[in-house]
């Protein structure tokens, strides 16, 4: 708490060197990512940071498919905040603990399902895949999507066949997936989707769904959060609180109006969906766009127990930095 409130008072004394000037930022595929899109659209940062006292922030964003690029870019130093799964996070806080490149996260950006989508008529549930079938995710063995399946495949086949089901992934970003398992042609017979990509599939013939990554967690779950480097917080605590304020704000914004939220993401993307169809999908009671993490645990407590991790953290307070610690996450 003590280190928390100093936090707070470095912030509001302005007494930093060097406050950053520019903010990069990865975010990934999908409506999950919307909150990010509207702090983009509306230049939400900027404004929160000119606030702040930090003129002419100039915030970059770059949309990347593979959360393995994105790590090594967080790392390397060429991100500030990074958009992905849960496990990213994980496995990025237990390798840089207790060390100067410290990364942990800063929000959830919402509790939103995951469901495997697959083609084959005969597949009813995961022990009906076979040699035969090819699943996309995200990227193998580290994405939500991988670990579901890891998870899933401990529930239905005992602890120790987690693995056995890896070897039918292939990595594959979400938009790419769609078109080949809508295609036909591309190689795979499933994909471990995400809206807005999943309800496209489900639209079509013979494609169905047989698990969905609230099925595997529980129930509702933070599907993708953020994060950066302590170096960061540390170093540009003004641009990092213009960062936390304004996901806040686009959080507010898109829940206040969901299809005006749909607006933009047609506007930003091109979807094929309608603003109407977008609209419809975000207005599932199953999508709660909150900063608050949900579920966390379960992944991180699966991580650790099947060695993905050496370190356990004693709960999810210590995968976030403390402004996160106010909400009551799990």
């Amino acid at each position: 708490m003590l280190r928390f409130t100093a936090f707070l008072l470095l912030v509001a004394s302005g007494a930093v060197a060097a406050e950053a000037t520019e903010i990069r930022i990865a975010e990934q595929y999908g409506l999950a990512f919307l909150p990010l899109m509207i702090m983009r659209d509306q230049r939400i940062i900027e404004r929160r940071g000119a606030q702040l006292g930090v003129a002419k922030l100039d915030v970059k964003w770059a949309k990347i498919g593979a959360v393995n690029a994105i790590n090594d870019a967080l790392l390397a130093g060429e991100l500030d905040f990074a958009a992905g799964g849960v496990p990213s996070l994980v496995l990025l806080w237990a390798k840089t603990r207790n060390t100067a490149g410290a990364v942990r996260g800063v929000a959830a950006l919402g509790d939103i399902p995951n469901e495997l989508i697959v083609s084959r008529r005969e597949v009813k549930s995961i022990r009906d895949l076979g040699p035969s079938d090819k699943i996309a995710v995200t990227a193998v063995k580290i994405s939500n999507q991988a670990i579901a399946l890891q998870m899933a495949a401990a529930q239905e086949f005992g602890p120790d066949n987690y693995e056995k089901l890896d070897p039918l992934t292939v990595g594959m970003a979400h938009p790419d997936a769609a078109v080949a398992l809508l295609s036909g042609s591309g190689g795979i017979t499933g994909h471990f989707s995400a809206p807005p990509f999943l309800e496209r599939e489900l639209r079509a013939k013979g494609l169905h769904s047989i698990l969905s990554t609230y099925d595997v967690l529980g129930g509702p779950a933070t599907l993708n959060v953020i994060w950066t480097r302590a170096a960061f917080r540390e170093g540009h605590p003004k641009a990092y609180q213009a960062f936390v304020s304004a996901l806040e704000e686009a959080m507010e914004v898109l829940n206040r109006d969901k299809r005006a939220a749909a607006a933009v993401y047609k506007r930003l993307t091109n979807s094929s969906e309608s603003v109407e169809e977008i609209a419809g999908i975000l207005e599932d009671p199953r999508f709660v766009f909150t900063v608050t993490p949900h579920r966390v645990m379960r992944t991180a407590e699966f991580m650790h127990r099947t060695a993905r991790v050496k370190e356990r953290p004693a709960s999810w307070k210590d995968l976030f930095f403390p402004e996160a610690h106010r909400f009551s996450g799990n």
